[in-house]
């Protein structure tokens, strides 16, 4: 008999079928037995009556994988307003016989994050865990769909590089057959000599930053959602595809996971760097926005513009990397924006030079360069793009105070196991 997910259930009263998972939850009574099996959809709930098999269920641990065959009956109080009765179970793999580490049947995990994290393996399978990986899935879906409707081809660049990307300082080394390289801290310099190529594109991948951060919103290996697009006037050309992009990815999240989801007004509200500054309270010397003054923003935008994101644009020059775009009546500041999304920075991106005699002018060190320097002397479009922090917009999209709550295997500053 084919087995079915616990989804299905419903649509198969009085017929028996077989469900498969593990064992999520046992309540043994005197003269029955409520047994609860989790599968990838759900959970659904066995009644059991028969002495042989209460006794089996009796001896099988919590996340004991097992198979149950029995008839789908009615019953309201039930998940999915149905239950099995009549069951025959067979275990399929059995679980250690000891106290597990937290209890995954409860709503929320009570254990500490440490606790999780050392147990990435069980913890994932409990229902808070699994569904910020189901948003995680769902909003990189958006991403993807979005831009394709918009003529752009995914690409994969590479990861080991021979040269930094952003910083030399905040780059992971590998020995790479007896001479050094990188892990690739950004898809920048490839992304943008594929406009040359395709003129939109985009990709979907892990970046590396070797940041000593140790903070809830920072991580060492993260999943970028990077595009880049030719032939544009200047950064607000980019903005305009971002807040596409956005909406695309929450409408897509809340189409495929029911979360709940902020609206993307078809016009983000912005506001320049220098005005920034001000509403946040800060002094007008501050070269970069403090994580207090993204907060402040953010509470600005919610209360003047109902918006649960803003742009802040221009960026300082001296704060940007060199093949970002001056702003051309006042080359102090940039042709570059930040996505803040319920106060906090989500996406970095703007306009990039495009000429080449231009980056001969800024590079540092061209000759280390030269293969990225190199596209530019074949004639490149005015061009820009963006990346967006997967994991940071699956945490604030949940609700989610630290960015490990929403990634499988987190890598940051003191783990890199399990």
């Amino acid at each position: 008999m084919q087995r079915i997910l616990s989804t299905e259930l419903a649509t198969h009263e009085n017929r028996t079928v077989t469900v498969a998972g593990w064992v999520h939850r046992r309540r043994l009574l005197k003269s029955v037995a409520f047994l609860i099996v989790r599968d990838a959809a759900g959970l659904s709930q066995v009644v059991i009556t028969d002495p042989a098999v209460r006794a089996l269920v009796g001896t099988l641990p919590e996340e004991t994988v097992i198979e149950v065959t029995a008839t789908v009956t009615a019953n309201a109080a039930a998940p999915g307003g149905v239950e099995l009765t009549e069951p025959s179970v067979r275990a399929l793999s059995g679980a250690a016989p000891v106290p597990l580490p937290f209890d995954l049947h409860r709503p929320a995990l009570s254990a500490t994050m440490a606790t999780q994290l050392d147990h990435a393996a069980l913890a994932l399978r409990h229902p808070s865990r699994a569904t910020a990986l189901r948003v995680s899935a769902a909003a990189a879906a958006g991403f993807r769909e979005t831009l394709e409707k918009q003529r752009f081809v995914e690409i994969h660049t590479p990861k080991i590089v021979g040269t930094a990307t952003e910083s030399g300082a905040n780059v992971f080394t590998l020995d790479y057959f007896g001479r050094p390289a990188y892990l690739a801290q950004s898809p920048q310099f490839y992304k943008q000599l594929m406009v040359g190529v395709f003129e939109r594109v985009y990709e979907v991948g892990p970046v590396f930053r070797a940041e000593p951060h140790d903070t809830a919103r920072h991580l060492a290996q993260y999943t970028s959602l990077d595009a880049e697009l030719g032939f544009i006037e200047d950064h607000r050309d980019v903005m305009a595809v971002l807040t596409t992009v956005v909406a695309g990815m929450v409408a897509t999240v809340s189409a495929r996971t029911g979360v709940d989801v902020p609206v993307v007004p078809p016009e983000i509200p912005a506001v320049h760097f220098a005005d920034a500054l001000r509403i946040a309270g800060a002094p007008d010397d501050e070269p970069d926005l403090a994580p207090a003054h993204e907060r402040a923003l953010g509470e600005w935008a919610l209360r003047e513009h109902g918006s649960d994101f803003v742009f802040v644009t221009g960026y300082p020059m001296a704060k940007r990397p060199f093949y970002t775009h001056p702003q051309p009546s006042d080359p102090r500041w940039s042709n570059s924006f930040d996505l803040l999304f319920r106060g906090l920075e989500l996406v970095t991106g703007g306009q990039r030079l495009h000429r080449h005699e231009d980056y001969l002018a800024v590079a540092p060190s061209p000759e280390r360069i030269s293969g990225y320097l190199d596209g530019f002397r074949y004639g490149m479009p005015p061009h820009g793009g963006f990346a967006i922090g997967l994991e940071r917009f699956v945490a604030r999209l949940t609700g989610a105070a630290n960015v490990r709550e929403v990634t499988a295997f987190p890598r940051d500053l003191h783990r890199v196991t399990p």
